[in-house]
């Protein structure tokens, strides 16, 4: 039995998330941004695997979130341009 789904989260920064996340992707994922929107393909054929791999892709994503988040709960303004920039905190 094939097993396919797709998972669309819509992020203002989507092709930065899409990156952080495809890093941990399987060989049966596939994660990718189009526009605004994260999209991430999974296919398999054993239902447990599918389940466990939707787990762990929504826990990264949880965690991307988190830390998308960060500057707006702060009330500072970040823009992620997927450079490393040290930053001393006061």
């Amino acid at each position: 039995m094939q097993i396919s789904g797709r998972i669309v989260s819509n992020y203002p920064n989507a092709e930065f998330v899409a990156e952080s996340l495809s890093a941990d992707n399987l060989l049966s994922m596939k994660t990718k941004a189009k526009g605004n929107d994260v999209i991430c393909e999974i296919h398999g054929e054993k239902l447990r695997s599918v389940i466990a791999s939707v787990d762990d892709y929504l826990m990264n994503l949880s965690v991307a979130e988190d830390i998308c988040s960060i500057g707006h709960n702060a009330g500072d303004s970040i823009e992620i341009t997927g450079k490393y920039e040290k930053q001393e905190v006061n």
